[in-house]
């Protein structure tokens, strides 16, 4: 089967230069400049690093009791970390955080698509044959868009083009199932949103840099942790107010244990912490600003998974896949005995179901995975021995997974976003960046730009 990575995404462009090395010290003794950076995920850590080198005094102030952010491996079993959030270097000719990678002796296994059984709504296995059609299914969705694109004047859904295909096809029960299941696996899945809520002109915008896609057996927060060295991170500091007006010389943030004062002050919380309003700024945000705020969407990829006391399921394989009734319904999983030799399998649910999910106590969650798992394996496959269940939907430092461009917005509302304010206000976060917007190399990237934004004004 085709990548779902590489499904709707152009191949790699190039990149606005590399970490210069997290353990060099800054040549200037004594800082230029007070810089405070709120949040401490991968954008802030990039920020700071850039600004330590070049000697500014920098301060992270983050709300949560560890850095990271969005990029959080959970290590309550002892034996196997388990990424909650980010997973994988997409893309890794060129990448930054290869380069971070290679730098903390972080080991990398290759993620293969095309490795995947897929099972339909009736739990039985289907043939090389029909997996063959499930990439047709994919290509002539993808040529059907390029149709819709060319042929329509305003902005709808990709499902509202889909549903007008499928009312022309006539297609089977089965057909359209199948359809539903290309739909949410190489799309949904991937913008962490319904078909439903995607533009159709714009929900493909961003770029990819070209190589396999790779993931951390040994945790993502490998990177973190090396790129945190020797920087101020103050955790369990939440903002709650900004004030960079005009008439002040300084930057003032007032956190729930007190206030603090710099010269300048980098934003890099989630886009969904500020569609909730969590921080105050006055004065207000910049109309463009605002609006660009409100019109990305904030999407929700849902992570379960469920530890076995041994794999009833095809070791070898990246992937085991579910045909539901319902779309997008317990769908994809992962066999992370491929890269651990431990045996877990991870599903994935994104967009509504995802969010309704996290609606549910824990309990009803494994039930869930267990009635499709025992859908495609049958009734005597064993229970879980244990679990652990992301909730980035009701978290309140992050509203949700990553951004997606939503029916009527445009890309370009990342770059709006990313617009400094005042010489004082700066922002950086995967949401900012235009290019590689829901990726940890694309917030990486845009907290070295705001960086080099301040860095670039004082000489």
């Amino acid at each position: 089967m085709i990548t779902r990575r590489g499904f709707l995404q152009a191949a790699g462009a190039a990149l606005a230069g590399l970490l210069a090395g997290c353990k060099r010290e800054a040549e200037t003794a004594v800082s230029r400049e007070r810089v405070l950076i709120i949040g401490a995920g991968m954008a802030g850590l990039a920020a700071g690093q850039t600004l330590r080198q070049a000697g500014y005094a920098v301060t992270l102030l983050e709300a949560r009791d560890r850095i990271g952010g969005r990029v959080w491996t959970d290590r309550a079993w002892p034996d196997i970390p388990l990424d909650m959030g980010a997973s994988w270097i997409h893309g890794v000719d060129g990448n930054p955080i290869t380069a971070l990678a290679e730098q903390f002796g972080a080991e990398t296994k290759a993620t293969n698509y095309d490795s995947v059984a897929v099972f339909d709504e009736n739990g039985r296995r289907l043939s090389g044959r029909e997996l063959t059609e499930l990439d047709k299914y994919a290509e002539e969705l993808y040529d059907l868009f390029e149709r819709a694109r060319a042929e329509l004047d305003g902005d709808v859904s990709l499902q509202t083009v889909i549903d007008r295909a499928v009312a022309a096809e006539s297609l089977s029960q089965e057909e359209i199932l199948r359809l539903n299941y290309v739909v949410n696996s190489y799309i949904e899945q991937e913008y962490a949103a319904d078909s439903a809520e995607l533009s159709l002109f714009e929900f493909d915008q961003d770029e990819a840099f070209p190589g396999e896609d790779v993931l951390f057996p040994g945790g993502y927060d490998q990177i973190v942790n090396g790129l945190a060295q020797g920087l101020d991170a103050r955790l369990l500091h939440v903002v709650e107010r900004v004030a960079y007006g005009d008439g002040d010389t300084a930057v003032r943030v007032q956190t729930n244990q007190g206030e603090f004062t710099a010269d300048r002050a980098i934003v890099t919380v989630p886009l969904g912490v500020l569609q909730k309003g969590r921080i105050q700024f006055d004065p207000t945000l910049p109309a463009q600003k605002t609006a660009a705020i409100n019109s990305l969407g904030m999407g929700l990829l849902h992570k379960t998974y469920l530890r076995f006391p041994e794999p009833f399921w095809d070791k070898r394989k990246h992937f085991v896949d579910r045909i539901p009734e319902i779309k997008g319904v317990w769908s994809v999983f992962m066999n992370i005995y491929r890269y651990t030799k431990q045996p877990v399998l991870l599903g994935f649910n994104a967009g509504s179901y995802g969010r309704h999910l996290e609606t549910l106590a824990d309990g009803e969650i494994v039930a869930g995975m267990m009635a499709a798992l025992r859908g495609m394996y049958g009734r005597s496959i064993p229970d879980p021995e244990a679990w652990r269940i992301s909730r980035w939907g009701l978290d309140p430092y992050s509203y949700g997974a990553y951004s997606f461009i939503p029916v009527g917005a445009t890309g370009e509302a990342h770059d709006w976003l990313a617009e400094a304010v005042n010489g004082r206000l700066f922002f950086a976060g995967e949401a900012t960046h235009s290019a590689y917007p829901s990726t940890v190399h694309g917030a990486f990237l845009s907290g070295q730009r705001a960086a080099t934004q301040i860095t670039t004004l004082i000489k």
